[in-house]
């Protein structure tokens, strides 16, 4: 990019930003209708941030109703999908247009580098939502095989309000993986941000609405998960809840559907993904994957590498490699351009961290390098990228999701107990093979059980493959276009002649 990006273009750029907080309900940027207000602290410097609605269940009432009526009055479903399509692509090039701004906004809340925020995050957002609105006019209804005196007309129809719960590590790319085939579908959404991370959120509807989406269409209310994301889950006229975040809090979304109307669910949850090195692999390049798969983002990422499964011969070698790339993963202020990683979410979440760091070691791992608290002068949140060796797979280490840039070098034998401890966890979300034997290759990527695998690369896609989990990362797809099958449902009409 030809523009040069310094520190204090940001931070100019950051004081000159106006930041609005409060929710946008039917096309209009509306308080909390108790007025309440809470304010967000800032990751990478602990200092006060935005100011933002703390809404409850009486805004995700009056959000609801503002999807419903423009669901039921057909002003966005029904309107020509060649125009919805220019609509939603017209949204596409604003967001691209105000990039620096979404950026900016992102940094403020989650504290990744605002260079990641905008040449990925902002980037990965818009080009999910352009995969969608391309769809729109490409949709075809089918003719079911009937008798000569018979017509069956299958169509795909949208299924109405969908409530989609979004959270804090990737906030402006899962917003665009929700947003995207929901509006495409045709239906009408209540977008409930996590309460870390609401400002991009607030920011992408506003240009929706500026771009042409009906008010009503697409709403944003913002608030505590318990405050507004139960009520969004337990809401009897919201048709669909489409999750990502935490196991624990998936499991409460699916019991709220079942309490209220059935309403159908999709989850994205958690991971603890293996990254399993035989020892004929290329290990340069097993160890840059491993280090970036694991740290990258601060290792807040659902699908990280966090469970490094190594044939024991090679272990000491492949993590001194390890270390070796984790040092150019810089860790700094987000305002720095040469930052790669930055701060952890919230000090809460550092101090988790941090705790299971101390567990580990309390368990027998080692720490090979790294995983302390960092840059504390700058009153963030910040730990450094590190690894444990010496673990074994029943450690709290490398059974829970610690989502941060902590990994676990479990060591292994032979490919049956290589693959005995990669399956010996809750999670199915991704794993990774590293060998140069590729008849090994295909058999264990087969067998690990899990949604997404790759062999000798790490966390590469694009939005031509689904993305979700087996077991108790969730089900249902992001991406691909399989991802808006689960935003409709099928309707069959059947007509018979004389």
């Amino acid at each position: 990019m030809s523009k040069e990006y310094t520190r204090a273009y940001w931070e100019k750029l950051g004081q000159e930003l106006k930041i609005e907080g409060r929710n946008f309900i039917n096309g209009a940027f509306c308080d909390a209708l108790s007025g309440q207000t809470f304010v967000r602290i800032r990751p990478m410097d602990g200092k006060p941030g935005a100011t933002l609605a703390r809404s409850s269940a009486a805004d995700i009432d009056l959000a609801v109703k503002a999807a419903r009526d423009s669901f039921e009055s057909g002003v966005w479903r029904h309107k020509e999908p060649l125009e919805r399509k220019k609509i939603m692509l017209k949204w596409v090039e604003l967001i691209r247009q105000h990039a620096e701004e979404l950026a900016m906004l992102e940094t403020f809340d989650v504290g990744k580098p605002v260079m990641a925020s905008l040449t990925v995050d902002v980037r990965l957002c818009a080009d999910g939502i352009q995969f969608y609105a391309e769809m729109i006019d490409k949709m075809y209804d089918e003719i079911a095989p009937t008798g000569p005196k018979a017509r069956a007309l299958v169509r795909k129809v949208p299924l109405g309000v969908i409530g989609a719960i979004t959270p804090w590590n990737y906030p402006m790319i899962i917003d665009g993986w929700k947003l995207g085939p929901s509006l495409a579908a045709g239906n009408s959404v209540v977008l409930k941000p996590a309460e870390q991370s609401s400002l991009s959120a607030i920011r992408l509807a506003a240009l929706a609405h500026e771009a042409g989406i009906p008010a009503g269409v697409l709403n944003v209310v913002t608030g505590y998960g318990e405050e507004t994301g139960k009520p969004l889950a337990l809401h009897p006229d919201v048709d669909m809840i489409a999750f990502t975040g935490s196991t624990e809090v998936g499991k409460l979304i699916m019991g709220y559907a079942a309490q209220s109307n059935l309403k159908r669910v999709a989850l994205e949850l958690g991971g603890k993904s293996p990254l399993i090195v035989f020892d004929d692999a290329d290990l340069d390049a097993a160890a840059s994957a491993a280090a970036w798969g694991c740290f990258y983002n601060s290792g807040e990422t659902c699908h990280a590498s966090t469970r490094l499964l190594v044939q024991r011969s090679i272990q000491d070698k492949l993590v001194k490699k390890i270390e070796e790339v984790a040092r150019t993963i810089t860790l700094e202020h987000p305002f720095e351009p040469s930052a790669a990683i930055g701060a952890l979410i919230e000090e809460e979440h550092m101090k988790k961290v941090l705790s299971m760091i101390a567990d580990g070691e309390k368990e027998g791992a080692r720490r090979a390098f790294g995983a302390e608290r960092a840059l504390s002068e700058t009153g963030g949140y910040y730990v450094s990228p590190g690894v444990f060796v010496d673990a074994s797979n029943d450690m709290r280490i490398a059974r829970q999701e610690i989502f941060g840039p902590v990994m676990v070098s479990i060591p292994f034998d032979t490919e049956e107990e290589a693959l005995k401890i990669a399956n010996d966890t809750i999670y199915g979300l991704a794993g990774a093979v590293f060998t140069t034997n590729m008849d090994r290759a295909h058999r264990v990527s087969e067998a690990i059980h899990a949604g997404t695998v790759w062999i000798n690369t790490y966390d590469m896609s694009n939005f031509a493959t689904p993305f979700g989990g087996f077991k108790q990362s969730g089900f249902g797809r992001d991406r691909s276009v399989h991802a808006i099958d689960k935003y409709c449902d099928y309707k069959t009409i059947w007509q018979q002649f004389n």
